[in-house]
């Protein structure tokens, strides 16, 4: 078994390993639950890694909440977690590598892979799904599955559910599956996991994606429907679909050197660099309410002293939230931001923050693919969050429903602001105002 490590993500620590020396690098983005040592105890998942570091420097690691790596008070986001991906990367020295994410871990990868291509050489998608309620598990099973895991949490129960085939006819797999769960996550934590699971929609990100991608599903798998891994292949730019056999939905057990050699196929063969001069990436707008009717009544030095105040403030929140200052727009600001929740928490803040001027301003959020140029920023997803801005009245952020969908399980709240109509976007769009 390899040398486990950590690498520091904020505050957390994230526990990795590496594997192998190939010529360029694979991370492995495990599913809802991980264990870095109990991994090794169960052979198929051996040879699995094995097989995996003979043409690539693996690197795998437990998510927080999980296995061997920091227990966290409350479950983290796909955003935190795709922050662990990247310290993970940052603390091996690797500046590029091609992403393995296996079921749950699929969303996460999908994410990482929009927002940070030039990071990328390829992406892998097994068994994964770009919607859980739609996808993975309906909402009417949802709280029957919670219960049965509640009720048999670490004793290996769920293996039925997760790998029929194996449960069936090997006893040595129901014996470690047991162990995998209990070391994996506590009761409680699982139950945390699997609801934030739930709350899961990356399908607007999808068509972000620009990277090569693989699709990678068995037929009958018995946790996501093969029609799970057809929508990713429909939605994904120049993706491959390829749909081996099998029932069992964990890639360790089954025919594991099928899998394999799909992926050693794809990941070894000619591919073209990704475009790095569009990104997914979430776009803010500030805007002062009354702008030019304020600046009449207080005259035009003290205007200047306040607009000179209201740009340290934001400029301030900005740094505070890890966000990129990519131009002011005379009363307000264009920034973007890695992450949709904190592009949310600094627009928050920085309403807050103005009230001590006794200034008013609105901002707009919108996560979408954004092309680079120069050191600006265009395209369609720059134009919404212009859009949906506009909407917005005096201290309030409003939200596209694709940032309400990306920042699940973030303790952010959002009140329903209906259907609108954005000038010069095409079709309606469902806002929110954040609160």
């Amino acid at each position: 078994m390899p040398e486990i490590h950590y690498a520091r993500s904020g505050d957390v620590r994230v526990a990795y390993q590496v594997l192998g020396s190939g010529p360029f690098d694979l991370v492995f983005v495990p599913g809802f639950i991980s264990n870095l040592e109990v991994a090794w105890e169960y052979p198929p998942f051996v040879h699995l890694l094995s097989r995996l570091a003979s043409f690539a420097r693996l690197i795998l690691f437990d998510k927080r909440g999980t296995g061997l790596s920091d227990r966290v008070g409350r479950v983290p986001t796909l955003e935190q977690r795709m922050d662990d991906v990247r310290a993970v990367m940052d603390a091996v020295g690797s500046a590029r590598a091609a992403l393995f994410g296996i079921s749950e871990g699929g969303a996460m990868s999908m994410l990482f892979a929009a927002t940070y291509p030039e990071r990328m050489r390829a992406l892998v998608l097994y068994g994964t799904y770009a919607h859980f309620l739609t996808f993975a598990l309906p909402r009417q099973s949802l709280e029957e599955f919670l219960a049965s895991l509640q009720a048999n949490w670490g004793t290996g129960a769920s293996a039925k559910a997760f790998a029929p085939r194996a449960a069936e006819n090997d006893p040595r797999f129901r014996t470690w599956w047991a162990r995998f769960e209990r070391l994996g996550a506590s009761p409680s934590g699982v139950m945390d996991l699997m609801r934030m699971n739930s709350e899961i929609d990356v399908r607007n990100v999808l068509p972000a994606i620009r990277v090569p991608t693989l699709v990678l599903h068995r037929m009958e798998d018995s946790r996501v429907p093969v029609l799970s891994a057809r929508y990713l292949a429909q939605h994904i730019p120049g993706a491959k679909l390829v749909e081996v056999p099998g029932v069992d939905h964990a890639p360790w057990t089954g025919d594991v050197d099928r899998t394999i050699d799909e992926i050693e196929e794809f990941l070894t063969g000619s591919r073209p660099p990704p475009e790095t001069n569009r990104v997914l990436a979430t776009v803010l707008f500030t805007d002062i309410v009354d702008s030019t009717k304020r600046a009449a009544e207080v005259g035009d030095r003290a205007w200047r002293e306040l607009i000179g105040h209201h740009h340290f403030l934001v400029r301030q929140q900005l740094e505070r939230h890890r966000g990129r200052e990519i131009k002011t727009t005379g009363d307000g600001f264009l920034a973007t931001f890695d992450g949709p929740a904190r592009a949310v928490r600094c627009a928050r803040a920085i309403v807050d923050e103005i009230k001590g001027l006794n200034m008013q301003v609105r901002a707009g959020v919108h996560t979408g693919e954004c092309e680079i140029i120069g050191e600006d920023l265009g395209g369609i997803a720059v134009h919404i969050g212009a859009r949906v801005a506009a909407l917005a009245g005096a201290d309030e952020v409003m939200v596209t429903s694709t940032v309400k969908d990306l920042v699940a399980g973030s303790e952010l709240h959002f009140e329903a602001h209906g259907h609108r109509t954005l000038k010069g976007v095409p079709g309606e769009w469902n806002v929110f105002v954040a609160i």
